[in-house]
């Protein structure tokens, strides 16, 4: 009787754990100008989807910082442009942009950083992009987001 039980029990921890990571990714900005990740697809099974933000590098905000800004793809340039107006203090995301459907803040080597969204608010079939909005590091630090099966 014991032994069914551990098990099941085991079944349904591992079950959450990959649940929970599902609903979660990691994307590491560097200081080579970079994200590890271009493509981003959120499940349709998540209510929230969190983007944890990790600088692995040393350099800091100022010289190489880093933020990862979600928008559809036919704002991000505007968002881009209005960002680099709000400047470094603002994590050069202007303040109360509609356009902006999630973001994190700016952060240097060493640091980390969190956000997440509530998935009714993505549609499947739209097209989303995520970006490094710190001035001209969109050139190399982009990607799409997708609302997958």
């Amino acid at each position: 009787m014991f032994r069914p039980v551990v098990a099941l029990v085991a079944l349904t921890l591992s079950s959450a754990v990959w649940s929970a990571e599902q609903c979660s990714v990691d994307i590491h900005g560097t200081d080579q100008m970079t994200y590890d990740l271009k493509t981003i697809t959120v499940p349709k099974s998540c209510k929230t989807f969190t983007v944890n933000l990790l600088h692995p590098g040393t350099l800091p905000k100022n010289v190489m910082g880093h933020n990862w800004v979600l928008a559809k793809q036919e704002d991000m340039k505007e968002v881009i442009d209005d960002g680099a107006k709000a400047g470094e203090a603002n994590d050069y995301i202007q303040p109360g942009d509609k356009r902006v459907l999630a973001h994190t803040r700016l952060i240097g080597g060493g640091e980390k950083d969190s956000t997440t969204i509530t998935t009714a608010t993505l549609k499947a079939g739209d097209h989303y992009a995520f970006f490094c909005s710190y001035p001209f590091h969109s050139t190399m630090m982009t990607g799409t987001l997708t609302v997958g099966g």
